[in-house]
């Protein structure tokens, strides 16, 4: 299997491309190509939005890679999603696309468009501590589809989708939002305040297009930074108090989140 690395938003560390070329090559059942543009810097970005377009068309179009898995996150490829899903070569539809955060802008385009994508580990998860687990489960989904490297409560036969918070409440209302209906919708957030928390949700399940999934599960808000005064409601409360106020069922928790315990979501 051939898989290729493109950065739609942030630099690669090269570090963590070192360490993904040495899993790979000792496991042996996938065949790496890292873009070089994985490695530009321009401000914030891994090169300017034109450079890290390029890159992912043209890993779009190559018939000889099965899987493109994105980089890592941050922030950028928002401002690239909307070119990046117009006219698609017809290679893009054999191909699944990997990632999460910052790359749900992605995942919510393409699977618009009609593409196999799926949230989970990126190749910058290597960094983190446990950080190979999270590359081999991301691996074996590629190269095998290993039920094992699912989030446990995924369902054969029901749509599910899953975002960062932040992201999923920014694309709504844009040309990229995708189509949830009957979706059970999967949430996690990293590093926010838990009144940005409450904020996104106020959003989040104010939207019709929201309002169509079958029901909502949360994953790990992790790293939320302290308030002064004290928010007063904790994360899950504050989902669950969204939830109830808008009529969307709330299903429990999710093994997902912006750690090396990430687990995969197919998008179908």
């Amino acid at each position: 299997m051939r898989i290729a690395v493109v950065a739609p938003s942030c630099t690669l560390k090269p570090e963590a491309a070192e360490a993904l070329t040495a899993i790979a090559a000792a496991r042996g059942d996938a065949e790496l190509l890292i873009h070089p543009q994985c490695f530009l810097s321009d401000g914030h970005f891994a090169g300017p939005d034109a450079a890290r377009l390029e890159a992912l068309r043209e890993v779009m179009a190559d018939d000889s890679v099965d899987a493109i898995w994105f980089a890592r996150g941050g922030y950028g490829s928002n401002r690239i999603a909307v070119a990046a899903a117009a006219n698609l070569p017809a290679t893009a539809r054999a191909k699944t696309f990997l990632g999460y955060s910052d790359s749900g802008f992605l995942l919510a385009a393409f699977d618009k468009a009609g593409l196999n994508v799926a949230h989970g580990p990126m190749v910058q998860d290597v960094v983190r501590s446990g950080g190979d687990a999270a590359i081999h489960r991301a691996l074996d989904w590629l190269t095998r589809r290993d039920p094992s490297a699912l989030e446990p409560g995924v369902k054969s036969g029901q749509r599910a989708m899953a975002f960062n918070l932040t992201v999923l409440s920014n694309l709504l209302g844009t040309p990229i939002e995708p189509d949830f209906t009957g979706a059970e919708l999967l949430i996690e957030d990293v590093a926010e305040h838990e009144y940005r928390i409450d904020r996104a949700m106020f959003h989040l399940t104010g939207s019709p297009a929201i309002r169509r999934i079958s029901s909502l599960r949360m994953g790990r808000m992790s790293e939320i930074p302290d308030n002064d005064p004290v928010f007063g409601s904790d994360a899950e409360s504050i989902v669950r108090d969204w939830c109830s106020r808008s009529g969307i069922p709330f299903a429990g928790r999710a093994d997902i989140g912006h750690d090396a315990a990430n687990r995969v979501v197919p998008f179908k």
